[in-house]
């Protein structure tokens, strides 16, 4: 299991990496100022980092319980991104559709866009982290 200091770096430096991709990235697909979709981002990224760091934890928990291990194979990874992303969309629908001044329908659109952007993100980054930095394996469970 990962410690919560790991938790936490993994939670932040994925959306800080994202940040800087997904800004410009999607201000100039959705035609929306940069300074509007930076603070859609912001909003969303510290929504996501709270989000991914209950997300980790919880699916960890569930993997030690139901298998003794941590570690993801290739179906689960893509199961975690999907289940990731879909919990957030719905998190984060209402919000899109205020800030940017849309309906709900056209921020599903755009919130579609976006976790579709970060199902990938998620599964490449999250593989790579797992790869530079590998959970400890199974024993006692930590926070």
């Amino acid at each position: 299991m990962r410690s919560t200091a790991d938790r936490i770096r993994q939670a932040i430096s994925f959306e800080l990496i994202g940040i800087l991709i997904v800004t410009p990235l999607f201000a100039w697909a959705f035609d929306h100022p940069m300074g509007d979709m930076g603070v859609l981002v912001v909003l969303g990224a510290t929504a996501a980092t709270a989000w991914n760091y209950l997300f980790n934890l919880g699916f960890d928990h569930a993997l030690h319980r139901l298998r003794g291990d941590v570690r993801k194979t290739l179906p689960l990874r893509v199961v975690h991104a999907m289940l990731f992303e879909a919990t957030l969309l719905m998190l984060l629908l209402p919000l899109f559709a205020w800030w940017l001044d849309v309906s709900l329908v056209a921020a599903l659109l755009m919130e579609v866009s976006f976790a579709a952007f970060y199902m990938v993100y998620a599964f490449v980054f999250t593989w790579g982290y797992d790869t530079l930095f590998p959970p400890r394996q199974a024993g006692r469970v930590s926070a």
